[in-house]
């Protein structure tokens, strides 16, 4: 039996302010923006990231708005692994991504941490091959 994770739920303030952090900041591709009464079901990818996306929901209590920004509370979360680091890390600091640190290397490769819109803390990284 084969399994993948597909999806990623992260909370976001707004739907249309995210969608454009992520396209225009990351790079991302816009998958699926489409209406379901109340709430939208939008999703998000890396250019070529296979299966993996996120769905960028917008929160329906007060409960879950507290989490937004803090989904992992307060640790590195999500981790968007490439295959040219030097290039995606000068790409998104020229579009303005804010980096909590210098780049570093590490035994398993090159990586550093940066933050999402909402203050959620990723790893940007290149593996060293094997």
């Amino acid at each position: 039996m084969a399994q993948h994770l597909s999806r990623v739920a992260l909370l976001v303030r707004d739907y249309d302010t995210a969608i454009a952090w992520y396209v225009d900041k990351l790079g991302f591709e816009l998958l699926e923006d489409q209406p379901q009464g109340h709430k939208r079901w939008v999703v998000v990818s890396p250019r070529g990231a296979g299966h993996c996306a996120l769905v960028l929901a917008q929160p329906s209590t007060a409960e879950q708005a507290a989490f937004i920004g803090h989904q992992a509370g307060g640790r590195v979360w999500l981790f968007l692994e490439s295959d040219d680091f030097w290039r995606d890390y000068h790409a998104m600091q020229a579009r303005g991504v804010h980096f909590c640190e210098p780049p570093r290397e590490e035994a398993y490769g090159t990586v550093v941490v940066f933050e999402d819109l909402y203050g959620n803390r990723w790893d940007l990284l290149q593996l060293k091959s094997v």
